[in-house]
């Protein structure tokens, strides 16, 4: 029975994964759980799958899911050493990293130095730090496995073909709901509108990022260093009916991709029990009632975020860092309808514009950055755009 710890267990990944832990019970065990600050959804969790550890957002928190709960030997803890001693509990196997942002790096990067396995949903640590991750993964030997659907998809289809032979990596993308939409209109989105995937059942702050394409931009970033492709060798496609996830061309001209229909549980239920698979976790993809599979470019007049991906790719450096960390402010802001649906490619370019560029060596570097531009992109947030 394999042993597992959830950061993020009460965001979307979070909840899948323990939908997939119940469903096939006897193959997975939950070790330890760390989660935010839905007390009374952690609190089903922790009566129904009985971890041993957890972790919440800080002490109060910590205090009330306490009282909340009958008495019992379970440990909380809280704040950044509370998750961090989740991601690294000695017995724990596979740890799923789905904290939304960069504040699921640290327990990331604790849990590979700690030698575990890494199924992986929190693209923001490679978006921000990922020759860093990599290197630390190479030197304790951990293999990250991504949840994210697309790059679960490149993955797969990579399995028995050599990395030198790729001539390119296509992710694909649904366009979100507003491929249609005039683009005079998009300053017109409101949060509940951009919200409204049409094919994925996702948090909140990807939702937007799908709307977007930042969400596109950020897997371009990490299928660079997941997959150790540069950037010209990445591209994507616009592809409404979220069928084929990701697709992988090789120099002979011969193409993989990996079809399913749109459920998270599939690329989750892939990590957990790779490199088996688990019986009957989707239904299967009727071709017959497909009327069609449709691709389109990408617009980059619609879609702005996409393109300052690849110049922070090009610029290198903590660039992507900053990108991140924008985009997170910018989301925020939208979603508190501080600033328009339009605005936020606005804000992470201006703040991008402000970074002068910093080789950076350290996780803690890194995140001297992050604060940086968070810091830059508040403030634009503020005092305007201009």
């Amino acid at each position: 029975m394999k042993k597992i710890a959830i950061l993020g267990s009460t965001g979307s990944i979070g909840v899948n994964t323990l939908r997939l832990v119940e469903r096939f019970e006897g193959r997975f065990q939950i070790s330890a759980l760390a989660a935010g600050s839905n007390i009374q959804l952690l609190k089903e969790q922790i009566l129904r799958f009985k971890p041993r550890k957890v972790s919440v957002v800080d002490e109060d928190t910590a205090r009330r899911l306490r009282e909340a709960l009958p008495p019992s030997e379970l440990e909380i803890g809280y704040g950044i050493e509370g998750v961090r001693a989740v991601a690294t509990l000695p017995e724990t196997e596979l740890v799923v990293s789905a904290i939304v942002g960069t504040a699921g790096l640290i327990p990331t990067v604790a849990a590979i130095e700690a030698g575990k396995r890494i199924a992986l949903a929190n693209k923001e640590a490679l978006v921000a730090a990922g020759p860093l991750v990599l290197a630390a993964a190479r030197q304790k030997g951990v293999q990250i496995i991504p949840i994210d659907s697309e790059h679960s998809a490149i993955f797969q289809a990579l399995r028995g073909h050599r990395c030198e032979d790729i001539r390119r990596v296509i992710l694909t993308a649904s366009g979100g709901p507003f491929l249609d939409w005039p683009p005079e209109q998009l300053d017109k989105v409101t949060p509940k509108e951009a919200l409204e995937h049409p094919n994925w059942q996702m948090g909140e702050k990807i939702s937007i990022d799908s709307a977007t394409l930042m969400n596109k931009g950020l897997e371009v970033i990490e299928a660079r260093w997941l997959f150790d492709l540069l950037p010209d060798k990445i591209e994507v496609l616009i592809h409404p009916q979220s069928i084929i996830h990701s697709m992988v061309e090789y120099i002979d001209g011969s193409v993989v991709a990996q079809l399913s229909v749109p459920d998270m549980q599939g690329p989750i239920a892939y990590a957990l029990a790779y490199p088996e698979r688990l019986e009957a976790v989707l239904p299967p993809v009727d071709f017959c009632e497909l009327e069609k599979l449709t691709f389109l470019p990408t617009d980059e007049q619609r879609f702005p975020s996409l393109s300052l991906a690849y110049r922070a790719l090009e610029t290198g450096k903590a660039m992507p860092a900053v990108l991140n960390a924008a985009n997170e402010m910018a989301v925020k802001a939208f979603l508190e309808e501080e600033i328009k649906f339009t605005d936020i490619p606005r804000v992470i370019e201006k703040t991008m514009d402000m970074y002068q560029g910093q080789a950076v060596g350290s996780i803690e570097e890194i995140l001297e950055v992050d604060r940086w531009a968070r810091k830059k992109a508040e403030e634009l947030i503020e005092h305007g755009l201009g």
